[in-house]
């Protein structure tokens, strides 16, 4: 009897089993690659990875399916967040514990989704980083320095909402019928100053001050210090009250600001999904580096859903790894914080469209998905201490 209990626990743990399902119910852990390589959401399936590069993880990243609402009777569907921190995981982790909360509280309110309640879940989520920081000034005043980009994607009743702020990224693989072929589609607008048109934005916003952005060491960046002109967070330079000391120099503006300098409103856009749209692929900006949407959207489209997200990390990896002339096999070996200086953290959500499934969510009494990248239900962080 007992030889026959750790046969079946040896099951539950043995790579691709499926006899024992709680095994895999939060994902699996590879070294500092973490993935969920299938799960079931209410409009199909998803797969979902994550592979951390900083000494602490600044990416976060989420699946929520079922209620939308704080109603028992409110509308249903999944939502996907990815937060793509810099500076540290504070910012991403306040995102990751608060914003769906506040979207499920602003539906309540209206009592169906639109792009106005997501608007004001970002705002929510931005003044209550802002409250921590305040209270935390004194004692931690760095986390005046600390953001994080911030995608979201909530697909319900058949529409798709993607809200962005920063340079994470959603791509739609939608099947072309003249060609048969899958076409990227990508939903969201990336706040990089990278691209001529957020310098141009900026500069109009901003029309007295010559120097709103800077070409620093070939790269363009806000006041010469980052590249983003979006974000949660950073409220050293929305707020003046935080652009002196304690804070460290290297993130001060010497010039005095009465407006922000950067925003947090987000752009949304709204899709309404046809039975070509086959999948969503949303990542942070440590797989775009390497991969284009196109390239993204065949891996998906050409191999098994099964660890599709996966796929998509491990050929960013490669490629990271080609680029610096080494052997992926190799760049497994170097540890978090070093890994740094070969690749982001990078999170992938690949999200499945069941067109059959897509208007029937509303009313589906199936059972609700939460998950986060890691696996965990809630990351520790020093900035729990007071959160709102």
């Amino acid at each position: 009897m007992l030889s026959g209990l750790i046969n079946f626990l040896r099951g539950c743990f043995r790579p691709g089993s499926d006899r024992c399902v709680a095994a895999d119910i939060r994902g699996r852990r590879d070294g500092l690659l973490w993935y969920k390589d299938r799960g079931q959401h209410l409009n199909g399936e998803f797969s979902m990875s994550v592979v951390q590069a900083n000494n602490l993880l600044e990416d976060q990243s989420q699946i929520e399916s079922g209620s939308l609402s704080s109603l028992e009777s409110g509308p249903r569907g999944t939502f996907v967040g990815v937060y793509d921190g810099h500076g540290g995981p504070e910012t991403s982790r306040y995102i990751c514990d608060h914003l769906f909360q506040h979207l499920k509280r602003f539906t309540s309110e209206q009592d169906s989704m639109s792009g106005e309640v997501i608007r004001k879940a970002f705002q929510a989520t931005e003044e209550g980083f802002l409250s921590l920081v305040r209270r935390q000034w004194p004692t931690n005043p760095q986390i005046a320095a600390v953001g994080s980009c911030c995608l979201v994607g909530v697909i319900c009743n058949g529409t798709l909402y993607v809200a962005n702020l920063g340079d994470s990224r959603a791509v739609l693989g939608r099947l072309g019928k003249a060609t048969g072929e899958v076409l990227a589609i990508q939903l969201s607008t990336e706040h990089n100053v990278c691209y001529e048109s957020e310098r141009q934005e900026l500069q109009s916003l901003h029309p007295d001050d010559s120097q709103i952005v800077v070409l620093k060491h070939n790269v363009w960046r806000v006041k010469g210090i980052i590249q983003i002109s979006r974000s949660i967070g950073d409220v050293y330079l929305k707020k003046a009250e935080f652009n002196r000391e304690p804070l460290f120099l290297k993130f001060r503006v010497r010039e005095p600001f009465r407006r922000p300098i950067l925003s947090s409103e987000p752009s949304i856009s709204e899709t309404q999904l046809k039975p070509d749209d086959k999948f969503i692929i949303f990542a942070s900006d440590g797989l775009w580096e390497h991969l284009s949407n196109q390239e993204a959207v065949d891996i998906v489209h050409n191999h098994s859903r099964r660890g599709s997200a996966r796929r998509l990390v491990k050929t960013a990896l490669q490629i990271a790894a080609k680029k610096r002339e080494m052997r992926y096999s190799d760049l497994k070996k170097i540890d978090r914080g070093v890994r740094r200086h070969f690749h982001d953290d990078i999170t992938v959500v690949v999200v499945y469209l069941d067109t059959n499934l897509l208007y029937k969510a509303s009313s589906a009494k199936s059972s609700s998905v939460s998950l986060r990248g890691g696996g965990v239900n809630r990351l520790p962080s020093r900035v729990d201490a007071g959160n709102s």
